[in-house]
């Protein structure tokens, strides 16, 4: 194996011979959780509380994000509402869904429907950058008639984020 050492580049290795830089190679993790409940009873994305940070050891670099949450929703009348749910790399929305609850369904003291449900979101991201990027978690409703939570109704639910960094 060649290696180039170049005083204004650093180290070059030739294509695929780095270990460390090889394509499709996990370079690092992190993760964190959130064991707080958070609710959202408005139509305006908001932090659940989620969130992690990286700093991808390459610019060619892809994140995967994984979120797995405890979700529940509670609807205050017979309307059909959603949950609106997004991904924000530092303020950029990559990605986001809208998802009705399904689970464990039950009924409050005041007669509203409530259903709790495990929610998990995977996206591939490409930052295209070698400096520290936060990836979290926001939810809203569709609807004023509901509101949404994570980490609620459970005790000892615990939401997670993990990152991962993949050589490209």
């Amino acid at each position: 194996m060649s290696l180039i050492l170049d005083g204004s580049n650093g180290v070059t290795f030739p294509a695929g011979s780095n270990p460390q830089a090889a394509p499709s190679k996990v370079l690092q993790v992190v993760q964190n959780s959130y064991s707080t409940e958070t609710s959202n009873a408005t139509t305006t994305l908001a932090d659940t509380g989620l969130s992690v940070s990286i700093t991808p050891l390459f610019s060619t670099s892809k994140i995967l994000v994984i979120a797995s949450m405890e979700g529940a929703w509670q609807r205050f009348t017979n309307t059909f509402s959603t949950s609106t749910w997004a991904i924000l790399r530092n303020s950029t929305n990559i990605m986001q869904v809208n998802r009705a609850l399904g689970g464990r369904t039950g009924t409050s003291a005041s007669g509203d429907t409530l259903i709790n449900s495990m929610l998990s979101f995977q996206w591939l991201d490409s930052p295209a950058t070698t400096s520290s990027v936060t990836y979290k978690m926001q939810f809203c409703v569709t609807d004023s008639t509901s509101t949404t939570s994570i980490t609620a109704q459970q005790t000892g639910s615990t939401s997670v984020i993990t990152l991962l960094e993949i050589a490209q």
